[in-house]
């Protein structure tokens, strides 16, 4: 059973050395286990540093093209090289990797396909007020969209089997942790929540810059997430809103008509006839949406079983690349 450990980095040469080690050389039911780095295109120097501390594969993306291309390129890269099971974590030792047989064991045992460390969110002091309540937001949206019980949706320290890493796809360029899940959770894949404990920061997280900024993100991942896998729900959703607001307005009308004073009030018969066909046509789009998200995922079995094929006429190699 091979286990390798993946870390995205951008310019992480400072806090790389910390973070590795940390990192377990072996871990109880697993035979070989291999560290993965993959520089993001940074301009410092990360993947010297992690050749030059044992690392056993280093992958240099010539720019920087984001936490999700990072993400999974590393996945990519370790099912190529053999993995069985996939470790990824995070370079600025956010997580304790003394916590990574636990997210491990729910695979070896077979209970678990995915498994996600849940994060002390409500005892992590530098979480504002508000983030941790966007975070509760994230898991809920994700629990939601996906049909699983993950509590720490937003946690990128997560374990996962060979089979996993190749049905996932991500689409979302800002970040690969809600979407992961919720592709699991619609393809029947058993997503498992462990707890799991955290280092101090290091540094300032790169990828929330401000709270509006993640405000922001966070909202447009979550809008995104249901209008892509639930868009009946979405366009119903907004669909009914359109209809409510249509039928009032109708109805209005059509009580001071019966009172007799219609006259003056057309502007309510415009509004309803408006947004009813308004409401009708987001109506008829969610149809078209729901077609749509069916064709893509027969796409994604036609993708895994591409993956599949691909990886199992490929050499197993430990070879640095560029990508």
């Amino acid at each position: 059973m091979k286990l390798i450990i993946q870390i995205p980095c951008f310019n992480e040469a400072e806090s790389l050395p910390v973070t590795l080690a940390e990192l377990p050389r072996e871990v109880a039911g697993c035979s070989v286990v291999e560290w993965l780095v993959i520089d993001d295109g940074s301009s410092d120097q990360t993947a010297e540093v992690a050749r030059s501390l044992g690392v056993d594969h280093v992958v240099r993306l010539p720019v920087n093209r984001g936490l999700a291309m990072a993400f999974m390129t590393g996945l990519e890269t370790a099912l190529a090289a053999g993995a069985d099971i996939i470790v990824n974590t995070d370079a600025d030792n956010q997580y304790d990797a003394r916590d990574i047989p636990t997210l491990v064991q729910p695979i070896l045992r077979g209970e678990a396909e995915l498994v996600v460390g849940e994060r002390p969110i409500s005892d992590t002091e530098h979480f504002s007020w508000l983030k941790k309540r966007l975070q509760r937001l994230g898991s809920w949206a994700v629990r939601l969209a996906s049909g699983t019980q993950v509590a720490d949706a937003p946690s990128g320290f997560r374990a996962m089997s060979r089979g996993v890493a190749e049905r996932l796809n991500v689409f979302n360029s800002y970040t690969y942790t809600l979407e992961t899940i919720i592709q699991a959770g619609r393809s029947n894949i058993r997503v498992a929540s462990v707890p799991i404990r955290t280092n101090a920061d290091m540094r300032p997280s790169r990828l929330v810059k401000g709270i509006a900024n993640y405000v922001k993100r966070s909202m447009t991942t979550i809008v995104r997430i249901f209008a892509t896998y639930k868009p009946l729900m979405f366009f119903w959703l907004i669909s009914s809103i359109f209809m409510l607001i249509g039928f009032g307005a109708g109805l209005r009308y059509l009580v001071l008509r019966l009172l007799g004073q219609g006259e003056g009030h057309i502007q309510s018969v415009i509004l309803a006839a408006a947004c009813v066909t308004i409401g009708l046509l987001i109506f008829v789009l969610g149809f078209l949406a729901d077609l749509l998200s069916v064709n893509r995922r027969l796409l994604e079995r036609i993708e895994w079983r591409l993956r599949r094929l691909e990886y199992s006429r490929l050499p197993k190699s430990g070879r640095d690349s560029e990508s």
